[in-house]
């Protein structure tokens, strides 16, 4: 089950995203232990798969920087962040991501998740990738999500695959990861397939 909570907007400032395990909201500067925490534990676990870490990247000043750039992206219609927290208990889980907005011809945008060691692996991250499509093609109105992996990092591979997405090349050099330009597999998601993919879905054929 996948839903909105609050009145959609053009930056969908005030949507929480719920789903069966977790929901999914925009961060606020209250947050921030918790996200320093889970982030500092989590580190030897996240620096392989991401840009490098600036020294100050856990500090208040730090976070709060973070969060007026977001709000800008929100604003201008560029992207959209969340954490992903637990429904049972409020933990936060990890992060999502919607960047890249593109409209006019393209009517795309890229997506990238994180998700802390200790839960890890346990379906929480599926699920929220499964609820922000659901948001992406039925209230962004959008055409495609893209996304990209290191092609050895199998667990992301797999998530991407199992939620729909299909392998569609490799590109050289595309992100500068851990301060070393690494190759990505490229995976592409459109809202025909997905549709599909749901109607399947809730007659209990996937």
């Amino acid at each position: 089950m996948f839903g909105l909570l609050g009145k959609p907007t053009a930056s969908a400032r005030t949507s929480t995203l719920v789903a069966d395990q977790v929901l999914l909201r925009p961060p606020a500067m209250d947050d921030w232990s918790s996200w320093a925490q889970l982030r500092s534990e989590s580190r030897e676990f996240l620096q392989p798969w991401e840009p490098a870490w600036p020294r100050d990247a856990l500090t208040q000043n730090a976070f709060r920087r973070r969060l007026r750039n977001q709000a800008r992206d929100r604003e201008t219609g560029l992207a959209h962040s969340y954490f992903v927290i637990r429904r049972e208990d409020g933990a936060l889980l990890g992060g999502v991501t919607l960047s890249e907005i593109r409209r006019g011809v393209a009517q795309a945008v890229t997506l990238g998740y994180w998700i802390g060691q200790r839960y890890a692996r346990k379906g929480y991250m599926a699920e929220a990738v499964e609820c922000v499509n659901a948001h992406v093609f039925n209230t962004l109105d959008l055409h495609r999500i893209e996304a990209a992996c290191l092609p050895v990092n199998e667990p992301s591979r797999r998530l991407l695959e199992a939620r729909g997405f299909r392998l569609e090349g490799l590109a050289q050099s595309y992100l500068k990861i851990d301060g070393i330009w690494r190759d990505h597999l490229l995976f592409g998601l459109v809202d025909n397939e997905w549709r599909e993919r749901e109607a399947r879905r809730k007659r209990g054929l996937l």
